[in-house]
């Protein structure tokens, strides 16, 4: 019996229709995340969006996302690393009983400080289950990005940045505004550079570094064209020096084409191979707690 998978962010809502063996039947998105409603409840946006999946009787629907919040339709308490589908799928909360149950996000508590992930979870057991790997570092570069490490197929810890943000700031809100062109394609040599002063031994650091784009702008020595890329690999060089990275040793990244490009392109500076996957990871995720529910009766 097919079942539907929803992965209901803060700006976008996207939902599948998945089959018993795991294929995607239908999909599906719409600009109604949980901070887009325009006024409609939580109930009445799924059952719009989602009318023909599940009239058939006896459906059934999974959620993950930052619908599981704190501001969402249903609050879904973290589940604490180590973690893996089977635990996940226990600690699924139900929003209407035998018919929509909420995937829990994960909490790690390991650095003192708690980190938090909402939807990214289900991407990595997805990425698991499409490359057939249990251990290893996943990426899911975003506005948020998270660095998880697995093993023997558990997500054992991970760490959040804030880079996405930091780059919408930056580009957007502050003096470096002026100098750059925000919509500009990637231009992979100024990416590059901005990714190798970030990670020099002897870097000065990120606060310097961006006030020297600035600089660089008014001796014409970096086009407004390019200043984005440079921004942009900065920010993620400043990502890389943070990581405990080992030279060819794979890395599974999972996101947009844009943001896995400019990952793989980095990390290949560094000697680090990538993977790159897509949205798919997310209904595969969908699948992996979907099977583990199951199993579990």
């Amino acid at each position: 019996m097919s079942f539907v998978a929803l992965d209901w962010g803060t700006t976008a809502l996207r939902g599948a229709l998945i089959a018993e063996d795991g294929r995607v039947l239908d999909e599906r998105s719409a600009p109604r995340g949980i901070l887009h409603l325009d006024g409609a409840s939580f109930d009445e946006v799924f059952e719009a969006f989602t009318q023909d999946w599940m009239a058939v009787p006896g459906s059934r629907c999974l959620i993950a996302g930052m619908a599981g919040s704190r501001q969402g339709w249903v609050e879904a308490p973290y589940c604490a690393c180590p973690c893996g589908a089977d635990d996940i799928a226990r600690q699924v909360v139900p929003v209407q009983p035998g018919r929509i149950d909420m995937v829990p996000g994960l909490v790690d508590h390991q650095s003192g400080v708690p980190d938090v992930m909402r939807g990214e979870e289900t991407q990595i057991l997805g990425a698991m289950r499409l490359t057939g790997l249990r251990d290893g570092l996943f990426v899911l570069p975003g506005t948020h990005n998270k660095w998880a490490r697995v093993a023997d197929g558990r997500v054992t810890g991970f760490r959040t940045f804030m880079t996405g943000e930091f780059y919408a700031l930056l580009s957007q809100h502050s003096i470096l505004s002026r100098t750059l062109q925000a919509d500009a394609p990637l231009h992979e040599a100024a990416f590059l550079d901005g990714v190798g002063r970030a990670r020099q031994a002897d870097s000065p650091g990120l606060l310097h570094l961006a006030f020297g784009m600035r600089a660089l702008s008014l001796f014409d020595r970096l086009s407004p064209a390019a200043a984005a890329s440079y921004l942009s690999g900065l920010l993620i060089g400043e990502e890389l020096r943070a990581q405990a990275l080992e030279a060819g040793t794979p890395v599974v990244l999972v996101g947009s084409a844009a943001l896995t490009e400019r990952y793989a392109l980095a990390l290949d500076s560094v000697g680090v191979p990538a993977q790159l996957l897509d949205a798919q990871a997310t209904w595969a995720g969908a699948y992996a707690i979907w099977r583990a529910r199951q199993a579990a009766g």
